[in-house]
């Protein structure tokens, strides 16, 4: 094997050894840092206060967001469907519709073909919305991950979407891909 070909898996031996070094000491720190459970509810709470603080005027948290957003994308959808699309329980999307209705920001119906199933739609205002807290929602997206570089935000992103892909079923509401 010549030199140059060896050089990858070194350096790929090296990158795990440092990887299990840097592991080693946030665990020395706090043995919570090496327990993914706690830093994605950590990052959740970081995000969380990051997306209301961008959105602060607009006064919708990141679940209304979340099911606007749902809601947008299919026009017009009842809300089984909705839940599905956010990965919610039922009674909890129909807690903030209602709350969301009396804004003004969308509007149910009941659907033609059963009287039971509530239809669920933005209104104009509701559409305007959207369109206007887009810059401040991606601002809070962008200000999560700021502190890694692009490629690792990237990477970050796409390992967390393969693991929520592959454990999708183990969570009470399924969400829809």
């Amino acid at each position: 094997m010549s030199e140059q070909s060896e050089q990858p898996e070194l350096a790929a031996l090296h990158s795990s050894d440092s990887a299990a070094a840097e592991l080693a000491r946030a665990q020395h720190r706090s043995p919570l840092l090496v327990r993914p459970g706690f830093l994605i509810r950590r990052l959740h709470q970081i995000h969380c206060s990051l997306f209301l603080e961008e959105t602060e005027a607009f006064n919708i948290t990141p679940v209304q967001y979340s099911l606007m957003t749902a809601i947008s994308r299919h026009g017009e959808a009842d809300q089984i469907t909705i839940a599905r699309e956010v990965g919610l329980e039922r009674t909890t999307v129909a807690e903030v519709l209602v709350r969301l209705e009396g804004r003004g920001i969308l509007m149910r119906r009941p659907a033609p073909h059963d009287r039971r199933v509530r239809l669920v739609k933005l209104t104009a205002s509701g559409k305007a919305l959207i369109r206007k807290m887009a810059p401040a929602v991606q601002r809070a997206h962008d200000r999560t991950l700021d502190v890694l570089p692009v490629e690792e935000q990237q990477s970050l992103l796409l390992q967390l979407i393969r693991v929520v892909e592959a454990k999708n079923d183990a969570g009470a509401a399924p969400f829809r891909f």
